[in-house]
């Protein structure tokens, strides 16, 4: 009973106030010892004074707690001084020990007598490595991005190839750590290192940002980089990996005997030449069996605009196929009904059938080089597939026709040869 009294009298101990700062602290210090702090039962707090207090748990458990509280305001109509209190845990005991806890609460104590706020002070000295900023960093914008795609490409340039700089503090970050990321794939690989340079561009202006670091970014590559890394040649251009279009019938009929749902997604995005996002993210709404057609919303497109794909008869039976066992509205879902097949399972099975000249991106251009070389449709048919850009702007505005028809003999004619269904080698096509 007595220390219950004595402790609640500890606890109500009264406070003077700090004109100055405006903040208010206890007026004595050190009223307990070690053996108070050890023996210390019954959930609660006490008060070692300065702020600095034990709190005791239901459970039993025991830490060190400094409070302090901070005079912001006035009220208008009474006069009084408006209080705000704030609470910051210094450690559990015993690993924090009595006079640990006071050295902490005294650098506290000094820290508010300044004007700082702890607790802030504390958050923004976090010692933070590169990789946790840049994970925490794509949380942050993966709300931006339209497809999975993009969150896997970061993931893979900011873990793969920044690795070697991922357990270094972001604070001490600097142009050799980066240059030790680009230079080894600067030459060979310089799409790959120009995004990778920009990622973490990005990362360390966030972190910077967010008081974890100051000064200059050293990936920034205007007046920096630019000085001591070789530009791209004039001219030069990187492409993806992609198959001779003269070997695809001898692949495609390698690729009809493979069984699994990333079979039947690649060869579906080699018949309609789209692009992998398109594919992994097709749903059955989007298909019209009636019109042979399936309609790409504007969402997953790269030029945010609708697009129009003629199914082929090869098509339209493989998606008969599917919807026979379908269990959702994705048509091509990966182990999770719910959630589509993994971007990169068909260059996954590529591999598996020691592909090694090919990427999936690059079969389109297979198709592209098959339309220009094997066949005589129009250049703007053979773009309309790709569903890129023709013409100007103002050209666009008087053609507003997607060509489907034209279109709809063009990859009929992919198929065909795909499957090695013409007599020759070289096709001859009337659009």
């Amino acid at each position: 009973m007595l220390f219950s009294i004595i402790r609640y009298c500890l606890l109500i101990s009264p406070l003077y106030s700090g004109e100055n700062s405006g903040v208010r602290i206890l007026r004595t210090l050190h009223r307990l010892n070690a053996l108070d702090v050890k023996n210390a039962k019954g959930a609660g707090r006490l008060s070692d004074g300065g702020g600095l207090y034990l709190s005791i748990a239901k459970g039993g458990s025991k830490s060190w707690v400094y409070m302090w509280t901070k005079v912001v305001g006035c009220d208008l109509n009474t006069g009084k001084k408006l209080s705000k209190r704030y609470e910051m845990g210094l450690g559990s005991f015993p690993a924090v020990s009595l006079a640990d806890a006071r050295d902490r609460a005294q650098q506290c104590r000094t820290e508010v007598a300044n004007g700082f706020n702890p607790i802030e002070e504390r958050r923004r000295l976090v010692v933070k490595n590169f990789g946790q900023v840049a994970d925490e960093y794509i949380e942050t914008i993966r709300a931006e991005w339209s497809n999975d795609k993009h969150e896997y490409q970061w993931r893979q340039t900011l873990n793969i190839y920044c690795a070697s700089i991922r357990i270094v503090p972001v604070s001490e970050i600097s142009t050799e750590d980066v240059l030790r990321v680009l230079k080894p794939i600067w030459e060979n690989k310089h799409e790959t290192a120009s995004r990778t340079r920009a990622r973490i561009e990005r990362v360390i202006d966030y972190a910077t940002a967010k008081g974890w670091r100051s000064g200059e970014n050293p990936a920034r590559w205007r007046g920096h980089l630019r000085n001591v890394l070789p530009g791209k040649k004039r001219g030069e251009k990187s492409h993806l990996s992609a198959m001779d279009f003269r070997q695809l019938p001898d692949f495609m009929a390698d690729l009809r005997k493979r069984e699994g749902m990333a079979a039947l997604a690649l060869e579906f995005t080699i018949l309609t030449a789209a692009r992998t996002s398109e594919t992994i993210l097709a749903q059955w709404d989007e298909i019209d069996f009636q019109e042979q057609v399936w309609t790409v919303p504007a969402s997953r497109m790269k030029m945010r605009r609708v697009h129009r794909v003629p199914l082929s008869k090869r098509c339209i039976e493989l998606l008969q196929e599917l919807n026979d066992t379908r269990l959702g509205n994705l048509i091509f879902p990966g182990q999770n009904p719910t959630k589509p097949l993994s971007n990169m399972a068909m260059n996954m099975l590529l591999r598996r059938m020691e592909i090694t000249n090919a990427t999936v991106h690059g079969f389109r251009s297979a198709f592209r080089d098959w339309c220009g070389d094997e066949t005589v449709f129009p250049r703007e048919v053979a773009e309309a597939a790709l569903a890129h850009k023709v013409g100007s702007d103002v050209e666009a505005a008087y053609r507003r026709s997607d060509a489907l028809e034209k279109r709809r003999r063009l990859m009929e004619a992919w198929a065909a040869y795909g499957y090695g269904k013409e007599d020759h080698n070289v096709v001859t096509l009337h659009a």
